[in-house]
């Protein structure tokens, strides 16, 4: 089943038949809000605002281990977010639509990056984190509706909530980021240790601040202002998405704890057991 994760500005799928309201806590707490079962476009799906209804959470704040686990115990096999960016590179612009397929991370707060921890151990690879179907799926469903859309790009997390100085956005483009955000880092990991499918369709609203003309510099007016238009094109696109078939989950994805996990199931409590049954699925 496929999931989707509205970021900023997208806090429902208008027209989604809704069948349930999902709102149990999970092992690691409460996720960002109710998970919103239904029928788009032919499609069973769930959907989730990243950010928690009326926009109240700010990146950091965002229990994503949560988010992720109530996602796969709904039955989420592949998940598609949302998600404003800033443009680190000239060539995508503000209002252009980017799909990055690797991650940077660069934050440096409390937040929860593994389910795996406190007696539970395990190793998952992320080399390349992102689900090629996915992207794949997007990118042709863009090119035939005439909508621009960047691929294999690099995103960088930061920490937020601050927007970043001008030293910060030199050094990722230097390091090789094209995208900078502040919600992907570690909901694209956390996917990738539930076994879930995972990509997002980045929504580029400014060039941060990396621009020798200050006038180009991001402001938070300037972001709002840009991403309600583009908004409108990425509704658009996830529309015409849903309108065919869905792609089938990679299955080395979907079993990526298979030889992951260290600890024997022996040496894990029951509750360890049970949200690793969940994880496992």
């Amino acid at each position: 089943m496929l999931a989707i994760i509205g970021g900023t500005g997208l806090y429902e799928l208008p027209g989604m038949q809704v069948a349930q309201h999902l709102d149990e806590a999970t092992p690691f707490g409460q996720p960002s809000g109710a998970i919103v079962r239904g029928r788009l476009g032919g499609h069973e799906l769930l959907f989730l605002a990243r950010h928690g209804s009326g926009h109240r959470l700010l990146p950091h704040e965002v229990n994503y281990r949560a988010n992720i686990f109530a996602l796969k115990r709904a039955g989420a096999t592949q998940i598609l977010g949302f998600s404003a960016v800033g443009s680190l590179v000239q060539e995508v612009a503000p209002g252009d639509l980017a799909m990055p397929t690797q991650y940077f991370d660069w934050t440096r707060g409390p937040r929860a990056r593994s389910f795996f921890g406190d007696g539970v151990v395990a190793h998952v690879s992320t080399a390349e984190p992102v689900s090629p179907r996915l992207v794949d799926w997007v990118a042709a469903q863009a090119q035939q509706t005439g909508l621009r859309l960047h691929r294999g790009l690099t995103y960088a997390c930061i920490e937020g909530p601050r927007l970043g100085t001008r030293a910060e956005s030199l050094f990722m483009r230097q390091v090789g980021c094209q995208l900078v955000g502040m919600t992907n880092v570690p909901e694209v990991f956390l996917a990738r240790e539930a076994q879930i499918c995972y990509a997002t369709v980045c929504i580029a609203t400014d060039y941060d601040c990396w621009m020798d003309d200050p006038a180009m510099h991001v402001s938070m007016s300037a972001i709002l202002a840009q991403y309600r238009d583009s908004l409108q094109r990425a509704r658009a696109l996830l529309e015409a998405l849903l309108a065919g078939p869905l792609p089938e989950p990679e299955p080395d994805i979907r079993s990526a704890l298979q030889h992951a996990v260290l600890t024997p199931d022996s040496a894990l409590t029951e509750a360890q057991r049970e949200w690793l049954a969940v994880l496992r699925r």
